[in-house]
């Protein structure tokens, strides 16, 4: 098949997440497997406007507001080159079944709704405006469409708002999970990995830590990531915290199977990749009760989940770290869950829906 892919970043753009991982590394297996991929994208500061990645053809064009009329654009003049076009919604859809008028067919892929984002990342009157108005009836231009999801939470969202034909497809990991428990700090060690956005919540992290050095003195916390409140939080130069900024995934990899439990934290989630990456790791996972999270982590089995506010995430940890008994059941399960989780799976099933959906 000659695939087109509608998504507002890919991976090499500074602000991708966890959904521009997915859409990669399914599009490079299928790839693999000699159907042809175009990835629509935006651009950033120093990109290039065309480039080939794993096979993957990235076309970028706009920013993060005007790619919406360049992905329109786009498929005026392409019209009839492709078998299908797959509509990536993040916060705002390409309303792809405005202008694919060709009989080609069209299949939305959803992580998460946006919802509480809208408060987060955007400013009144738009952050009311999106919360109140427009997600809601961006997507009902959707629920007659083919639609796929990464999780259960976000499946059932949609079949609230009326979606009918939902497919999910299931994360995967671009590491082997450690064969046995790794060496862990000495001292109680926890970890937060991602962008430090109003979104990931950083600060709640930064908040709940306090607390447990209340309880557990000698307790450290490892931020690892970057963004707008990186500044903010380092200033406050607590005890016990180190800023290790962005750093390469085998830096990343290091610290998770050195600390004894990732801290997540969040207002929602399509899944939470993280998560299974820190299980593969030997970490398991204290993460708040939210969309993605209550998917991602077992609760009592692979982690805990708690409710999401900072003293309920410290006493989640100080009940953590209790526990010898609790810290190894955990730490085995979580590897055991990760090592149920595979690219080469996810784009198996990708496909296999993808030939459903559009028969």
């Amino acid at each position: 098949m000659n695939i087109l892919i509608y998504n507002w970043r890919d991976t090499k753009n500074p602000a991708a997440g966890g959904a521009e991982v997915f859409t990669q590394e399914i599009a490079k297996r299928l790839v693999s497997q000699g159907h042809e991929i175009s990835l629509f994208t935006s651009a950033f500061d120093g990109c290039k406007n065309n480039e080939t990645v794993d096979g993957v053809q990235i076309i970028r064009s706009g920013n993060r507001y005007t790619v919406y009329l360049k992905a329109k654009q786009y498929y005026k003049k392409h019209a009839g080159e492709f078998d299908v076009v797959i509509d990536e919604i993040n916060t705002r859809p390409f309303m792809t079944p405005k202008f694919v008028k060709d009989g080609t067919p069209v299949i939305a892929l959803i992580h998460q709704l946006a919802r509480e984002f809208w408060f987060l990342e955007t400013r009144f009157p738009v952050n009311w405006l999106g919360y109140h108005l427009f997600e809601d009836r961006w997507l009902k231009n959707y629920i007659d469409i083919p639609t796929m999801t990464v999780s259960q939470s976000t499946k059932q969202d949609l079949s609230n708002l009326g979606f009918k034909d939902l497919t999910i497809i299931s994360e995967g990991l671009n590491i082997v999970p450690v064969s046995a428990v790794p060496e862990k700090e000495d001292d109680p060690t926890f970890i937060f990995v991602g962008r430090m956005g109003h979104a990931k919540r950083p600060d709640h992290v930064v908040e709940a830590f306090i607390h447990i050095k209340k309880s557990i003195p000698n307790a450290k916390l490892w931020m690892v990531g970057d963004g707008a409140m990186r500044q903010e939080l380092e200033k406050n130069k607590i005890d016990g915290v180190t800023f290790f900024g962005y750093v390469a995934a085998e830096k990343k990899y290091e610290l998770m199977s050195r600390a004894h439990a990732i801290l997540v934290p969040g207002v929602r989630e399509g899944w939470g990749l993280i998560v299974t990456e820190a299980n593969a790791m030997g970490t398991p996972a204290i993460g708040y009760n939210i969309h993605g999270l209550r998917d991602s982590i077992r609760d009592s089995e692979t982690g805990l989940l708690c409710d999401p506010d900072p003293q309920s995430m410290a006493e989640k940890v100080v009940e953590f770290v209790s526990s010898n008994n609790l810290q190894e059941s955990y730490t085995t399960n979580a590897i055991n869950w990760a090592s149920e989780f595979n690219w080469d799976i996810s784009a198996k099933e990708f496909l296999h829906a993808l030939e459903d959906l559009i028969q």
